[in-house]
């Protein structure tokens, strides 16, 4: 047996949610969706985890390869996608917000805005990576240069000096690569709210959906408020 939970948003129209049947109650579904996200959130921090500890230890270790790594990131392009993605949290909280209060206008636009966030952060992430590949750096070692600047000749000076440099652009590229696919992932989650919103599914009597990715949205953020200064401000 099934219940139903109706309500009527901004727009005029009702919202109509029936609780799966394993489930005894809407509010049951809720709490059972709760957990599951949280569990699933646990699991994320465990893998993240592991690279951090690897990633302090090789820290003590190598210090100075660590700094002289660093120096060839540009601090101000991870600050801004900080900024980017600190403000994404903040339109995902208000878009569940506003869908508990029915108001389905305002829910799209900041689902939209935390969408357009996280492609800015991701075009910044691309610029990154580009501008590493011309130096020939990349995960694990050295590539061949695509060019003979002075920028270049340094990273070739500091391969010589540092011949370990690899490890610490090996974590850059695992670390921000793997939370870059968790960008791309919130994305997708965010375009079927998006669409799902649009279909008047959500109402401020079932907003789960909305609230669990907000969840996924907020851990993304905080991996990346650790990840700026650990690799970005290293030096």
């Amino acid at each position: 047996m099934s219940t139903a939970n109706t309500s009527a948003s901004s727009d005029g129209k009702s919202h109509v949610h029936h609780h799966a049947h394993h489930f005894d109650s809407a509010e049951h579904e809720y709490n059972a969706a709760k957990f599951g996200t949280w569990t699933f959130l646990v699991t994320e921090i465990l893998m993240f985890g592991g690279l951090f500890v690897g990633y302090i230890l090789y820290h003590e270790r190598f210090p100075e390869m660590f700094k002289a790594g660093a120096t060839f990131l540009d601090w101000k392009m991870g600050a801004l996608n900080t900024i980017v993605l600190l403000f994404s949290s903040l339109t995902m909280a208000l878009s569940i917000y506003y869908m508990q209060h029915d108001n389905k206008k305002m829910t799209l636009i900041n689902l939209y805005v935390t969408l357009a966030c996280a492609c800015i952060f991701m075009v910044v992430k691309y610029f990154e990576y580009t501008h590493k590949l011309h130096l020939g750096i990349g995960p694990g070692n050295y590539f061949q240069p695509h060019g003979h600047g002075e920028e270049v000749q340094r990273a070739l000076g500091f391969l010589k000096d540092y011949p370990n440099i690899g490890m610490y652009f090996s974590f850059y590229f695992c670390m921000t690569g793997l939370h870059g696919s968790h960008v791309l992932i919130g994305m997708g989650l965010i375009i079927w709210l998006i669409r799902r919103t649009h279909r008047n599914e959500f109402s401020s009597k079932y907003y789960t959906a909305i609230e669990c990715v907000g969840l996924f949205w907020h851990l993304v953020d905080l991996i990346w408020i650790y990840l700026f200064p650990l690799l970005y401000l290293v030096g």
